[in-house]
């Protein structure tokens, strides 16, 4: 199997169909049987894991994975990578913001690197729907926070688009515990703690209405991830204790972690 396309779903009955429409005439022209489609359809309470058994019935490259709890991005994208067989492994969000051609991209651009991560913030990059200054600003603040506390170089690190080889994250995936929306900085900061190679490629990208990311509540919860996160990996890792009562239903941690148990619908 040569690429392995994650794609974490929760209440997305609207508009995974309209994704796997998007990128499955280019992937399964290009890749034909050599490319599976993973869907991880986590926490829904809608039709989701109905409209993916369809698409499933027409192309033998989709899969899918149904996990009944809610275990948040990170969670589902775990999951993923243990059932991924391909040489290479990447991951899009079903709304489409990234659009195919962008993604196939990452695939082109790769090269020698272990990990290529599409930016938003590049001089090249086609941002096409912009996000609402607000975002913008939250973006530009939390992509510091993340160069000053783990020394990441990425101009993007939150952008829904990432590929890499299947051998270097089935080897960092035992140390992956951020299961929210900041588990991309805890693939990426694990990544360089291993000594892979990162590089990364403008992107065009949208911003899609009906986003489940609330910004108050959402920077709340990354920030406590950022700190508990860059506790573990410090010699002051001792204070975590002092947080874990705040900081538990922000991060979860498995040191000891074993597989993700798992409805794989083939």
């Amino acid at each position: 199997m040569r690429l392995s396309i994650i794609v974490p779903a929760c209440n997305e009955e609207h508009r995974i169909g309209k994704m796997l429409d998007a990128y499955l005439p280019l992937f399964t022209k290009r890749f034909g049987t050599e490319v599976e489609f993973i869907i991880v359809v986590n926490g829904t309470d809608d039709k989701t894991e109905e409209v993916v058994l369809r698409y499933m019935e027409d192309f033998k490259q989709v899969r899918q994975i149904v996990e009944p709890g809610k275990i948040g991005k990170g969670g589902a994208l775990m999951e993923g990578f243990e059932a991924a067989v391909g040489d290479l492994i990447g991951f899009v969000d079903a709304d489409c913001a990234t659009p195919p051609e962008a993604f196939e991209r990452l695939v082109d651009d790769i090269g020698d690197a272990d990990i290529i991560i599409a930016s938003r913030w590049l001089p090249e990059s086609e941002v096409t729907v912009k996000q609402t200054l607000r975002r913008r600003i939250a973006s530009r603040c939390f992509n510091l926070i993340v160069r000053i506390l783990f020394g990441i170089k990425s101009s993007d690190t939150q952008c829904g688009a990432k590929l890499m080889r299947g051998e270097a994250i089935k080897k960092v995936l035992p140390n992956l515990g951020v299961t929210q929306w900041a588990f991309d900085v805890d693939l990426l900061f694990q990544m360089r703690r291993l000594g892979y190679r990162m590089t990364e490629t403008p992107t065009k990208w949208h911003d899609v209405d009906g986003s489940q990311l609330k910004l108050g509540h959402a920077s709340i919860d990354m920030l406590f991830a950022l700190i508990r996160l860059r506790l573990l990996h410090s010699p002051f890792k001792g204070l975590i204790k002092l947080y874990i009562p705040a900081l538990f239903p922000f991060v979860s941690r498995h040191p000891d972690k074993t597989p993700f148990r798992h409805k794989d619908n083939e």
